[in-house]
């Protein structure tokens, strides 16, 4: 009979019902001459929360979250076991596209609060051990920023030169042929007082900053030294790959019917009719990022986190953003984000190339975000049967996205296994608040789904994120049953699955600053050993929805890791697990 290996942890929690005691990463030191020069730093292998602070908490009544809302919540964040903490933008802006159309890039937006507010969150939060990144929007700005205003005015005022002008062809269409990755249609705009069309990348409210143009990287620096001179552990850098443009305006070619669509484009967006040639991810960016680098060096410790998506293939380019020494320390990329069903193949092929890819590190994983919607709804939320994953899946998910090499962003609501909202669902289109849903509405699903409010508690009107008659968006129904407050009396709840996971990583050397060599498996089974110095961890993972095993006859001698909720037997030496399983063992053979 299969010997049962199994441990049934209970939530760990103090007197408030998010708390749980913070464990602090150690120090290991770096013995490997093999290691990249940036390996040992804290965000090498990070896990970084990704905070909307409008979703996140109320603090005021009006509906929107804001800065204090993330400071009474700093101790639920510091309880997840994560690093560090990702803002998206909370500067002075409309707010008409989530904060990403900016208008003082050095002031705090009055919706979010003062600046006051945002030191005591970095004090609070560095006492907690948590580092705190936030986003720099550099590819455009809001078409109300007084440099687009005065960019606009006339064709020869000082900053003529700092957004992207030209003039129209002979018949008075645009320049050419690009397209706008969030309303698929042209992505020029006509400006009648300059009588020239002004290139936005986004929406017509972003016109984009000519990075060509000296003077507004030098303007672009200030502005990031001024957030580093307050003490910020981290720059995000929104769109990286979008800054430079094509001088000589060339058409993009159109998509052969059999090529593969650009990554994180969805197939009915129009944005996938080109190959995205000239319009963005141009080869000069590398070098014209160096400046960016060359700053940040002077602040030890803080990271630049780039976004390298909507691209041809963005696992390969987001990798060249971080070779060397003078680029960015780390890259996400769409690796993750493919639209169908997530197999022991499909994961096995993803890892193997951005482990070829990433060879001096600097991966960043994501799966939902701001942009990309939620984890729980990835890979057409669907197994290759047609049927919804279960509780299990997301289970294994998280441990498996826990033990990949490489940093990873964790969006906010994702521990709680948050499904995508219905959005617009029964509401009226006019009432959707994204402008890239309402731009493409009904073919593409807009964000609104996945930037909805984190419920704190079902015990409260509106979760307990507000104490406003309606939240700037809707909470549903469904959400109210997987609220921080439900989920932390439950010891096997997904949300306590992520602390578990989050915590006990930490006091691995292997997950934390360790290698990866791939094992062969067979069926539904992925299996992959971590290994720093010493320090060998055997992880794997049965994808599928029948039961499988792995033979551990080659790792023998092995101690399994059997407090982490997990359930597996063992049948001699094959590990059997159940559907979904994972199993974890600490081994003591040497890779190759």
């Amino acid at each position: 009979m299969p010997r049962p290996l199994t441990s049934s942890t209970p939530s760990p929690g103090t007197k408030a019902w998010w708390r749980v005691p913070v464990i602090n990463r150690r120090n290991w030191q770096w013995e490997d001459a093999n290691q990249a020069t940036q390996d040992g730093e804290w965000w090498q292998n990070a896990i970084i929360y990704q905070i909307a602070p409008w979703s996140f908490l109320d603090t005021n009544g009006d509906g929107k979250g804001d800065l204090r809302g993330i400071i009474e919540r700093l101790d639920y964040i510091a309880s997840l076991g994560v690093d560090a903490l990702w803002l998206t933008p909370i500067y002075q802006s409309p707010m008409k596209d989530l904060g990403y159309d900016i208008t003082d890039m050095r002031a705090i937006g009055e919706g979010f609060g003062t600046m006051a507010d945002f030191q005591r969150l970095m004090d609070v939060a560095h006492a907690m051990k948590l580092k705190v990144i936030v986003d720099q929007v550099w590819n455009h700005t809001s078409d109300q920023h007084p440099w687009f205003q005065e960019s606009r005015s006339s064709r020869d005022n000082p900053r003529a030169d700092w957004y992207v002008w030209a003039d129209p062809k002979p018949d008075g269409s645009p320049p050419n042929n690009w397209l706008s990755a969030f309303t698929g249609g042209c992505a020029w705009k006509w400006e009648p007082k300059r009588e020239q069309f002004y290139l936005f990348s986004f929406l017509d409210i972003q016109p984009d900053l000519n990075w060509h143009n000296d003077q507004v990287l030098a303007a672009i620096l200030d502005r990031a030294k001024f957030w580093l001179d307050l003490g910020v552990d981290g720059l995000r850098v929104d769109a990286a790959n979008f800054f430079l443009h094509d001088e000589q305006l060339r058409d993009n070619p159109p998509r052969p019917s059999d090529a593969p669509l650009p990554d994180g484009v969805p197939p009915r967006n129009p944005l996938s009719s080109q190959i995205l040639k000239y319009s963005f991810s141009r080869p000069e960016t590398l070098d014209r990022i160096k400046p960016i680098r060359d700053l940040v060096d002077r602040y030890p410790g803080v990271v630049t986190l780039g976004e390298v998506t909507l691209c041809e293939d963005s696992i390969a380019l987001a990798s060249q953003y971080t070779q060397g020494t003078d680029r960015l320390h780390l890259a996400y990329h769409g690796g993750l984000l493919v639209d169908r069903p997530m197999t022991a193949d499909l994961m096995a092929g993803l890892l193997q190339k951005v482990v070829d890819c990433f060879g001096d590190g600097g991966t960043c994983w994501i799966v939902g975000n701001h942009d990309y919607g939620r984890l729980r709804c990835r890979w057409t939320g669907k197994d290759i049967h047609g049927n919804p994953y279960p509780d299990e899946f997301f289970a294994m998910m998280a441990a498996l996205l826990l033990s990949l090499p490489g940093a990873f962003c964790l969006w906010q609501g994702d521990e709680l296994g948050l499904p995508v909202a219905d959005i617009p669902g029964d509401i009226s289109p006019d009432q959707i608040k994204d402008p890239f849903g309402k731009a493409l509405y009904p073919d593409v699903v807009g964000r609104d789904g996945s930037r909805t409010p984190m419920p704190w508690t079902s015990e409260a009107p509106n979760g307990g994120f507000t104490t406003a008659a309606k939240p700037w968006l809707p909470i549903p129904e469904n959400h109210l049953a997987k609220s921080v407050h439900a989920q932390h009396q439950d010891g096997q709840s997904l949300l306590n699955t992520w602390r578990r996971l989050m915590h006990w990583r930490k006091a691995q050397p292997a997950l934390e600053a360790g290698r990866l060599k791939h094992l062969e498996t067979q069926n539904t089974v992925l299996a992959f050993s971590r290994y720093y110095s010493e320090h060998h961890l055997l992880c794997v993972f049965n994808m599928g929805d029948e039961p499988s095993h792995y033979d551990l006859a080659q790792h023998q001698p092995c101690e399994a890791v059997i407090d982490l909720g997990f359930d597996v037997s063992l049948d001699g030496s094959q590990v059997v697990l159940p559907p979904y399983g994972v199993f974890f063992a600490h081994i003591q053979s040497t890779p190759d």
